[in-house]
């Protein structure tokens, strides 16, 4: 072999190691980049993981604050006026219920800066237990702190089992417009008897007892068991107006038709004797009361509670409107 071609082949060797390192090099430097690449990846991967969770727990504690009403929480740092709000409809699964009501008001007059109670009232009534669960509640927690004031506050509406809770109060405010009254007693239902002779609909209704399928809504009205929920209706109307006459007192003014279920403007209500001046909650904290920071006692169910004790009530609704009487104040 020459020098010539010794030179040549020696060359060729070099340019091959050196091609050999530059890819090497290449392929770490490939490496290294991917590996920096998954790095950053599984950082931000990690930023966005915490943000989320972050971002979530601030939204189940507004949702859970919401659902709880924490308005009570530091109630007693300083003199004030406890409130109870009782908005809706009274009945034992509805947006008003004596166990809530109930829970509320005490919770109101055990706090120890309470300087009266201010019951927010706006309802058309309802059950008469429910009702009456309440006022009396009303009267033993005043008997156990003759030193706090209880004034009820309607809004829009007092009516029926709504006016039943109010006159356990030591003093009843309205606005001028407000309806209240209806002091009297509803038994309501259906009857299909002649949709089902249409039909051609048999009611077979087998039961022991004369009396089991009382006012049954398939069957033509039955002359004494009409009577009979007659006076069952006189008897609970006669509790009201004797609850309303023991609340009411010689503020009562004489009116034929008083108790008869009529209703009155707040105005009215007034003269009548049925409330005792115009009113708000503010002014009655600030000017009666004379605590006028307001505190709300309320207890509110969750948002899932609600939900569900509003359709379990409408269904229930539903069904005693269709299948059977049901006795309210409203």
């Amino acid at each position: 072999m020459s020098v010539d071609e010794k030179t040549e082949t020696t060359a060729d060797s070099t340019q091959v190691a050196a091609g050999g390192v530059s890819d090497q090099q290449w392929e770490r430097s490939v490496l290294e980049r991917l590996a920096f690449d998954a790095l950053g990846e599984q950082r931000r991967a990690r930023r966005w993981g915490i943000g989320f969770k972050l971002f979530f727990a601030i939204y189940a504690t507004v949702i859970l604050g919401v659902s709880l009403d924490w308005s009570w929480l530091g109630a007693s740092s300083e003199r004030h006026t406890a409130l109870v709000s009782l908005e809706g409809v009274i009945e034992s699964h509805g947006a008003v219920n004596a166990e809530q009501a109930i829970d509320s008001l005490r919770a109101a007059f055990k706090d120890r800066n309470t300087a009266g109670v201010v019951i927010r009232i706006n309802s058309p009534g309802g059950s008469p237990v429910q009702a009456g669960m309440i006022h009396d509640e009303i009267l033993r927690l005043r008997a156990l702190h003759p030193d706090l004031p209880v004034h009820a506050v309607v809004e829009d509406l007092c009516a029926s089992g709504g006016y039943y809770v109010a006159v356990a109060a030591d003093q009843i405010h309205v606005d001028r417009a407000s309806l209240v009254g209806s002091i009297g007693v509803l038994m309501n239902g259906f009857g299909f008897t002649e949709t089902m002779q249409k039909l051609g609909v048999e009611r077979r209704l087998i039961t022991a007892g004369a009396n089991k399928g009382f006012l049954d809504p398939f069957l033509p009205v039955n002359g004494e068991q009409r009577a009979h929920a007659q006076h069952m209706l006189e008897e609970i109307h006669g509790q009201f107006i004797a609850i309303v006459k023991a609340g009411r007192g010689d503020r009562l003014k004489s009116a034929p038709d008083l108790f008869s279920g009529l209703i009155w403007t707040g105005e009215r209500s007034v003269a009548l004797g049925l409330a005792d001046g115009l009113g708000t909650v503010g002014s009655v904290s600030r000017d009666v009361i004379k605590a006028e920071r307001v505190v709300d006692f309320t207890e509110r169910a969750s948002f899932g509670e609600r939900i569900a004790k509003r359709l379990g009530a409408s269904a229930g609704a539903a069904l005693g409107s269709l299948f059977g009487p049901a006795v309210s104040l409203r």
